[in-house]
Parts: structure tokens; sequence; C-alpha cells
């Protein structure tokens, strides 16, 4: 028979015990173990390998947005944490007792709110890349000019070149609609692209008071940019990209 063990998904603040339901990964019902006025929110899990994959990740996000509708501040734990029993859950809120209370502290009435942005027509943005960089426009004339068109190395250096500008321009993209909306923020982090239409991906911390004002600052920006930029919008979101409780193997040991 498997050992069970204990999955963990955030950390909250309260002495109370909770059942948020059968929601878990698996369907499992979700409770809280707690220590003074700490608690870690759990589900049994079998403890053999746990298995690494987009249904169980959402399962895992998805019970701390559950948790974030009743608790203000909350402290997202690594995905695929587990705990061998309720004990070593106590043992390391113990532990870990002050470093737990600043986060969630520090957490406390804060959502992250997530922005990508994605150029509509990435012919108009090469075009601007050429017109803004003398050196590509010169090395593209010469390759144009060239008879036999047998200028390997010069298409090469002028495709190199190209790379290096677009991501200089995506910088500078970036940078002009963090600074309009870094005003309503606390924090924010920028994350990796994907492809070169999308120029921006950061993660904002923000204040849930501001949320509306920073969603204002959004439909601005979409009005202005709304020929050049498609916004992706997304949140109220645990703040993943600013809090991720780490726990080690050994931890649970000592």
């Amino acid at each position: 028979m498997e050992k069970e063990g204990k999955y963990i998904y955030c950390i909250i603040g309260t002495k109370q015990e909770r059942n948020f339901g059968p929601i878990g990964i698996g369907s499992d019902e979700v409770l809280t173990i707690g220590y003074d006025d700490l608690s870690m929110v759990v589900s049994n899990h079998p403890m053999t390998k746990f298995v690494v994959n987009r249904e169980n990740m959402l399962a895992h996000e998805k019970v701390i947005e559950e948790v974030m509708q009743e608790f203000d501040s909350v402290l997202p734990v690594r995905f695929g944490t587990i705990a061998s029993n309720a004990d070593e859950i106590r043992n390391l809120l113990d532990r870990r007792y002050r470093e737990f209370k600043n986060a969630l502290r520090d957490a406390d009435h804060k959502v992250e709110l997530g922005v990508k942005g994605v150029w509509k027509n990435m012919d108009v943005i090469f075009k601007e890349v050429v017109d803004e960089n003398k050196a590509i426009k010169r090395t593209k004339e010469d390759i144009q000019n060239d008879k036999n068109k047998k200028n390997i190395q010069a298409k090469m250096e002028v495709g190199k070149m190209v790379e290096q500008a677009l991501t200089k321009k995506k910088g500078k993209e970036t940078e002009k609609i963090v600074d309009a909306l870094r005003r309503t923020a606390f924090d924010y982090k920028l994350n990796k692209t994907v492809g070169d239409e999308m120029f921006m991906n950061v993660a904002f911390l923000v204040d849930k008071g501001r949320e509306k004002e920073f969603d204002n600052v959004m439909d601005d920006l979409s009005e202005k940019y709304k020929d050049r930029i498609k916004f992706m919008y997304a949140g109220p979101l645990p703040v993943f990209n600013f809090v991720s409780i780490v726990i080690y193997p050994e931890e649970w040991e000592k």
C-alpha cells in the first residue's frame, strides 16, 4: 500500500481549521494543517514520485486562487512539494515561523496582474528596425546590389543585426508600457517572451485597492496603441512571480 503524504499548495495566516472542499489535485479534499496562527493548505497525495503535468499544475494554481477568495495574504508554495505527514508540516511552520509571518505581511492585500504585449503587424516593425538602423540599411542595399547574389556572409550578418536590433526595440517598447503602469504597482518583474511578435511579458504586484486604477491605465494604453499592439491582460492572480516558498527535502528531516 502506498504511503499517503501531504501535498502543499500555499501558506495562510489563520488558527482555524478549514476545509475548502474536493478541489485539490485528483479532486482530493483540501484542508489546513496549522501551527500557532499559521497554516499550510494541503491535500492527501501518495509519497511516490509526483507527476509533473499541465493538469496537476493547473489544479495547484486553482486551489491557490480559491484560497485567495477568502484570504488577503497567501504565500504560494512551489509546485510539487509534498510532506510525509502533518507533524512535518507543523515542525516546519515552527522553524520558519518568523520568515513566513514577514512574507505574509509583505504580500498582504496584494495581487499579481500579468500583461503581455504582442505587435500586430511585424512587417511594420521590421521596416522600422531597418529604417532606424543605418548599418542594417546599408548592408541590405549592398546585398541587393550584388549581381551574383552570393554574399552569404553579408546575409548572415544582416540577420544577426536585425535580431539584435529587434531585441533592443522590444526593450524600449516594454519600457514605455511599464513606465505607464508601474506608478500604480508596488513592484514588477520582466519575464521571458516567446517569438518575434511578443515584445513584453511583465508581472505587476498591485495593491487590491489600486486594481481599478491599474485597469484604467490598461484601458488607456489599449486605446492609444490599438493599431499597433494587442495586449493580453490576466488577473488578479496569486503572487507567483514575487513569492514562491521553496521547501527542500532535507528540511523535512530536521
